[in-house]
C-alpha cells in the first residue's frame, strides 16, 4: 500500500458523515443539538444568544435551552418549529471528526432527505416511541419512518442505526422498547436491510445519546456517540476498479514541445499511475497515461520533481495526460484496459427511482438523464412497480410516479452510457433525472440493471 492510499483510507476513517432521518417531530434537531451540547461544541455566546430566542420550543432541559435552535437556522423555521432545509454541522471528539446533516422530516421534503443521506455514510432514523401504535402486532409505525428507511436502503448507506426517542415520556419502559424493536425488525426485513442497530434514547434529557443513563439500567448497548465513533467506514474493499469520468477537456495550444491536452475530472474509484494503460469508453479506445497532475500536492513525496505526481487514489481530483492523440470529450469515462469487470455500454436501463417532483413521471415526457459527468436524453419505457409505503408491497398495476413515491422504471436512452450496477460501485450506478421542459431535478435513480 502506497503512502497516498494510507493517507486517504486513513483520512475518511477519521472523518464520519451522518444524516438523521424520520418523521416530523420525531426528535431529529434537538437529537443533533445535544451532540453538539454534551461534545462541548457550542460557543458560550452562541447558548446565551439561544437561550433568549423568542421561538423556544422547550422549556427547560438540562441545557437551559431549545437544543433543536442549534440546527433550525431558518427564520421559518424556527417560527414553525419544523426543519425545512438540510442542516450541516460539524462535532468532533477525541477519536474522530463528524459532519452531520438534520434532514427534513416533512413529506413534502423528502428531496432534502436524499440529497443529504447521498453524501453520508451512516443514517440515524429517529423513531419516536410516544407515535408508535402499539395495540397492533406487530406495532404500527409512522408511514414517514418506513419512507426514509426505505430510501436509507436503496442509498446504499452502509451503516444504520434506529435511535427509539423520547423513552422518557414512556418511563423507559423495557415491555415498550421491546414491542417497538419487533417492529422495527420487521420492517428492516420487509425493506431488505441488515439486522439492524437499535439504541433507546430521550435526546431532549441526554439519555443514551453521549453519556449512559441510570434510567435504562435493563440497556447493556452503546450509545449513540459510542457506536458512531465505533463504526468502520473505510473505503469498500471490492471498490478498487478504475473508474475516471471526464469532466473538462484542458487543451493549451503552443510548439510542439509545450503542448498540452488534460483531462480534469475526480477518481470515483480505483487508482491511476503514470504508464498505465486504460480504456475510454464508450469508444472503446485505449490509450497510456503519460502525466498524472494532483489538484492538490500535499503528498510531496510523491512528487518525480516537477508539477506531476506518479500516481492519484479514489477521491483525488487530477489532471490525466495521454500518449496518444485520441478522442475524448466531457462525459467519458476512463478504466483499466485490463479491468475484468467493466461497465456496461447500454442504452437501456431499469433502475429504482425516487421521485422528487410535484408534477408525475410522464410516459410521454422526454427526460435528460445525468450519469457522472454524462448527460444523455431518455424515455421511460414503462414503470414496473411501485412501493406502498404503508404496507411496504410493491404494486405492478399502477401508470403514475407521484411526489416522494419510490418505484422500479425502465428507461431507454438516446446514446450509450457506461453503467456500473448500484450494489457495484455508488457512483457510477447511480443517476438524477431532469425535466427537460423545466429543467427541474425530478429524481434520484439507482441502476439495478443494464441490458446490452
Amino acid at each position: 500500500m502506497t503512502t497516498n492510499q494510507t493517507h486517504s483510507e486513513n483520512s475518511h476513517q477519521n472523518v464520519v458523515r451522518f444524516i438523521t432521518a424520520g418523521s416530523v417531530d420525531d426528535g431529529k434537531s434537538t437529537l443533533i443539538g445535544r451532540l453538539l451540547y454534551d461534545t462541548k461544541s457550542i460557543l458560550v455566546d452562541q447558548l446565551e444568544s439561544l437561550s433568549k430566542t423568542k421561538h423556544a420550543r422547550v422549556t427547560s432541559s438540562d441545557a437551559g435551552v431549545d437544543l433543536a435552535l442549534l440546527t433550525d437556522g431558518l427564520e421559518a423555521e424556527r417560527e414553525q418549529g419544523i426543519t425545512i432545509d438540510v442542516a450541516y454541522r460539524y462535532f468532533s471528539t477525541s477519536k474522530r471528526k463528524f459532519i452531520v446533516a438534520d434532514a427534513p422530516g416533512h413529506e413534502q421534503y423528502t428531496r432534502n432527505l436524499v440529497t443529504g443521506a447521498s453524501q453520508s455514510d451512516v443514517a440515524v432514523i429517529l423513531v419516536d416511541a410516544t407515535r408508535v401504535d402499539l395495540n397492533t402486532s406487530p406495532a404500527t409505525l409512522l408511514a414517514q419512518t418506513k419512507r426514509h428507511a426505505a430510501i436509507v436502503h436503496l442509498l446504499g448507506l452502509r451503516h444504520v442505526v434506529f435511535a427509539v426517542n423520547k423513552m422518557d415520556l414512556l418511563n423507559f419502559d423495557e415491555k415498550v422498547f421491546n414491542t417497538i424493536k419487533t417492529a422495527i425488525e420487521d420492517l428492516t426485513i420487509k425493506i431488505g436491510l441488515p439486522a439492524p442497530t437499535l439504541i433507546p434514547m430521550s435526546a431532549l434529557l441526554g439519555a443514551n445519546v453521549v453519556t449512559a443513563s441510570k434510567d435504562l439500567p435493563w440497556y447493556k448497548g452503546p450509545t449513540l456517540l459510542q457506536w458512531l465513533e465505533s463504526l468502520d467506514t473505510s473505503p469498500q474493499s471490492e471498490k478498487t476498479a478504475l473508474r475516471f469520468p471526464v469532466q473538462y477537456v484542458a487543451r493549451q495550444d503552443g510548439s510542439a514541445s509545450d503542448d498540452l491536452r488534460a483531462y480534469l475530472g475526480q477518481i470515483e474509484s480505483g487508482s491511476i499511475r503514470k504508464g498505465q494503460r486504460i480504456k475510454v469508453l464508450p469508444g472503446n479506445l485505449e490509450a497510456t497515461i503519460s502525466e498524472v497532475y494532483l489538484s492538490n500536492r500535499s503528498n510531496r513525496e510523491q512528487t518525480d520533481g516537477s508539477n506531476t505526481v506518479h500516481s492519484a487514489q479514489t477521491g483525488q481530483a487530477v489532471a490525466l495526460c495521454l500518449a496518444e492523440d485520441i478522442d475524448v470529450s466531457r462525459g467519458c469515462l476512463f478504466v483499466s484496459a485490463d479491468d475484468d469487470t467493466p461497465p456496461t455500454l447500454t442504452k437501456q436501463i431499469s433502475a429504482d427511482l425516487c421521485w422528487l417532483d410535484s408534477e408525475p413521471l410522464s410516459l410521454s415526457r422526454k427526460y435528460a438523464l445525468r450519469h457522472t459527468s454524462n448527460t444523455v436524453s431518455t424515455k421511460v419505457k414503462v414503470i414496473q412497480r411501485v412501493l406502498d409505503v404503508e404496507t411496504l408491497s410493491h404494486a405492478s398495476d399502477t401508470h403514475a410516479l407521484t411526489s416522494n413515491e419510490i418505484g422500479r422504471v425502465d428507461f431507454v436512452l438516446q446514446q450509450p452510457i457506461a453503467a456500473d450496477l448500484f450494489d457495484q460501485s455508488q457512483r457510477t450506478g447511480s443517476f438524477i433525472l431532469i425535466d427537460e421542459a423545466t429543467n427541474h431535478t425530478v429524481a434520484a435513480g439507482m441502476i439495478r440493471e443494464a441490458l446490452i
